[in-house]
């Protein structure tokens, strides 16, 4: 089996989310976030894009329902014995298949917690599932209940974030060997993410950010490449992936000489990192971080040019994105704890100078400081 956790772990998994299951009054939890079921079984598939739920009960048992493409996959990445497959066929319905499942669980009329916040369960099967289950059991929104755990990690978590650091300065230093006058963003994406496969890694839950020139104040992957100019810009947000687990980074570096305006957006960004590093410690929340954040870009002039949040927690994700929850913003009263990964970045994008400037790491939190997890420069970096 590909399992990359002991049995112990997972049963001590098991044993907080049954605890947290018993607090809301669940018979069972209806688990549709691929990122709930790889962390409480190890199950490890991207076929979370079709239907399949996992479900535990409060006696622990378990039982899965996937496609048939997924049957190996389930028995070879996970530790779930009961394993159901429902079937393509015209136009049957999964639900149906799902509510049978249940009913053969004993779960009906009994209340379930159901995660609907997910990439796992279309808006379309959520419906058809509200449609045909809301007279079975007493559905209960519980999206927050799996990835509350998860966003403390264990000891077997960190080591694996460690590597997935790792990795995600591998890849900084090889994209920074590449970066010069004329380099084309093709080549430099390759070279970084080339690093974290040779290393050992993965692949992101989402594509690295990369854009020059123009694109240099996109926040967001686009298709289309470009080679750098004489005096150019590019931004790069990148994570290194380990065993799905992200640790992500942002910078923004120059070709030739920086701008004055460069130079006064990255002094500022450096503050509000250091600002915000200050409050990732127990006792704030998620809310005072971006307070920190914004007080830092607002007293330099920089309101229009920063966003609305600052962050995210980091874990192991799957695709469409690696952001996990909690995120920095506003009047975000979730607290920080230790042994969070938490990612945060200063972005500052000037559209009406067309500058660009963006850093970012990630840090561990401990019971006092936290622990930044890469070891490269936040100084702002010319290539010539």
């Amino acid at each position: 089996m590909a399992l990359h956790f002991s049995r112990d772990e997972f049963a001590a998994r098991e044993a907080r989310t049954l605890e947290a299951m018993k607090a809301r009054k669940l018979d069972a939890m209806l688990i549709f976030a691929q990122e709930s079921s790889y962390w409480l079984t190890g199950y490890d598939t991207f076929g979370f894009c079709f239907f399949q739920c996992l479900v535990l009960k409060s006696d622990g048992r378990k039982a899965l329902l996937t496609r048939s493409a997924d049957l190996r996959q389930a028995r070879h990445t996970s530790i779930i014995e009961d394993i159901r497959i429902w079937v393509d066929r015209g136009e049957a319905s999964p639900i149906v298949q799902l509510k049978d499942m249940l009913f053969d669980l004993e779960l009906l009329g009994c209340r379930l917690g159901v995660e609907y916040d997910t990439h796992g369960l279309t808006a379309r099967n959520g419906r058809l599932f509200d449609d045909n289950l809301s007279t079975f059991a007493d559905l209960v929104d519980a999206s927050d209940l799996i990835p509350a755990l998860r966003a403390v990690k264990s000891p077997a978590e960190i080591v694996y974030v460690r590597e997935a650091a790792r990795l995600a300065d591998l890849a900084y230093e090889a994209g920074l060997a590449e970066i010069r006058p004329g380099a084309d963003e093709g080549r430099i994406l390759s070279a970084m993410q080339g690093a974290i496969f040779d290393g050992g890694g993965d692949y992101p839950a989402n594509e690295f950010i990369i854009g020059s020139g123009a694109d240099a104040l996109l926040c967001r992957y686009k298709a289309g490449r470009r080679a750098l100019s004489e005096r150019d810009q590019i931004t790069l947000e990148w994570a290194g992936v380990y065993r799905h687990y992200h640790v992500a980074m942002m910078r923004t570096v120059c070709t030739g000489e920086p701008t004055d305006r460069h130079r006064e957006l990255h002094e500022a960004a450096v503050a509000a990192l250091a600002a915000v590093e200050a409050e990732l410690r127990p006792g704030r929340t998620f809310g005072d971080v971006f307070d920190a954040h914004a007080r830092v870009f607002d007293e330099r002039g920089l309101f229009e040019h920063r966003l609305n949040a600052c962050g995210y927690s980091l874990g192991a994700r799957f695709t469409p994105s690696w952001m996990d929850m909690p995120m920095f913003y506003r009047g975000n009263p979730a607290p920080i704890l230790p042994n969070m990964v938490l990612f945060t970045h200063m972005i500052l994008m000037d559209s009406a100078t067309g500058t660009a400037m963006c850093l970012g790491r990630t840090c561990l939190t401990t019971e006092a400081d936290p622990e930044p997890l890469s070891v490269a420069s936040l100084d702002l970096i010319s290539r010539t």
